[in-house]
């Protein structure tokens, strides 16, 4: 399936949306609204309308498979990105499954995201090395786990070696190897925001996926200071569960509000 680069639909939006978010399709049916709530069967439906309420205001959409394939609902998922593909297409689809494995493998898992999904980039984990990477370089872009959000993260990402914190190799690598090779982003989260500065030294323009504002707490004001290019671009700042699940009457009103919130306390900072 041809489609325009990864990096190019980015930087579009960035100056078209004039915006820095991502809003993360999450779907939990145990938390939709009314009718809809506990129907696996509604997750397609649930996630159009969210896309529909809030790409005007978004850089990009950022699907989490594992909501989708662990209620079986990966034709839902297919018809979702479909949508965006078809009536929203210049918004790129960030396709957030963290896969990583030996080639053969990494080969089919990328036939998966962008032939089967369409998506225009995948989330990957480096810890198989460039080889398990280069195919889905191949196919797309890549985001690359580098620096990631959640609290455990430290374990092995801020190990040192020769006197480097393994998240800091990563970013360099994918600086000076990975992205000469295709279209290469890294994850550097929101809830660490010194690593994402010092990230932002090592990789120069390099986009960042940075998740962590909303439910787990991060700042868009000090994402934006710390992260961003010089240009005030070169993010993108994902949440979640703060805009699928805002509170109010009509969930989709109250869930474009939050992106326009979002977008906008952004903004404000760049």
């Amino acid at each position: 399936m041809s489609k325009i680069a990864f990096s190019q639909l980015l930087a579009s939006r960035w100056a078209s949306a004039k915006s820095l978010l991502c809003v993360g399709l999450d779907p939990d049916p145990a938390r939709f609204p009314g009718a809809l709530k506990n129907d696996t069967s509604a997750i397609a439906r649930f996630c159009i309308d969210i896309i529909d309420a809030t790409a005007d205001v978004v850089c990009a959409f950022k699907p989490q498979i594992a909501y989708f394939a662990a209620v079986g609902a990966e034709s839902q998922l297919e018809q979702v990105c479909e949508h965006i593909r078809s009536n929203h297409s210049g918004i790129p689809i960030i396709l957030d499954a963290k896969r990583g494995d030996i080639g053969d493998t990494a080969a089919l898992y990328a036939r998966e995201a962008f032939d089967r999904y369409g998506a225009h980039a995948v989330t990957v984990n480096p810890y198989l090395g460039t080889d398990s990477i280069e195919p889905f370089l191949a196919h797309g872009g890549v985001v690359v786990l580098c620096r990631t959000s959640n609290a455990g993260s430290g374990e092995f990402q801020s190990q040192l070696i020769d006197g480097v914190p393994l998240y800091q190799h990563v970013a360099r690598t994918a600086a000076d190897k990975w992205s000469a090779m295709g279209d290469v982003a890294l994850v550097v989260g929101a809830t660490y925001p010194e690593e994402l500065r010092e990230v932002r030294s090592l990789v120069g323009d390099m986009p960042l996926l940075v998740p962590g504002v909303g439910a787990q707490g991060g700042d868009p004001e000090t994402v934006v200071r710390n992260g961003a290019r010089a240009d005030g671009a070169g993010l993108v700042v994902n949440s979640s569960r703060a805009i699928l699940y805002a509170s109010g009457d009509d969930h989709v009103k109250a869930a474009r509000e939050a992106a326009i919130a979002t977008r906008d306390a952004l903004n404000a900072a760049r």
